[in-house]
């Protein structure tokens, strides 16, 4: 009980702070990264929520049901508009992917790995 407690403790301070101080971020945004900052400078225990957290997680579809239902409302509108959704869709993920691996390419700093340079020789 302690776990879900201070989850929602967290998601609160982050309304609290968006309605507040109107920080341009949803307010389970600004909780999430406040209880994330909180974990790593050990303020808050990790076994104090794992065993909260391992609920949620279990329970995740349980959780995300009603906007699926919410979706099919929308479901003549999702089939007119299906190519441009389709597109979008594979051009954000394949943008992502870009970014994602020149990211690790620039945090590399270019290097070749050890595996690639073995690849190259005769």
């Amino acid at each position: 009980m302690l776990g879900f407690a201070i989850l929602l403790g967290f998601y609160f301070i982050g309304v609290v702070l968006h309605s507040g101080l109107h920080i341009p971020l949803p307010a389970n945004v600004i909780g999430l990264l406040l209880f994330t900052m909180c974990l790593f400078l050990r303020i808050v225990k990790l076994e104090w929520v794992e065993e909260a957290s391992q609920f949620l997680i279990k329970h995740m579809l349980l959780l995300f049901a009603p906007i699926v239902v919410g979706t099919m409302v929308f479901f003549g509108l999702i089939g007119q508009e299906a190519l441009p959704i389709l597109v979008s869709l594979f051009a954000s993920t394949f943008g992502a992917l870009l970014i994602a691996g020149w990211t690790a390419k620039l945090a590399r700093g270019g290097r070749q790995t050890e595996r690639s340079e073995r690849s190259d020789a005769p």
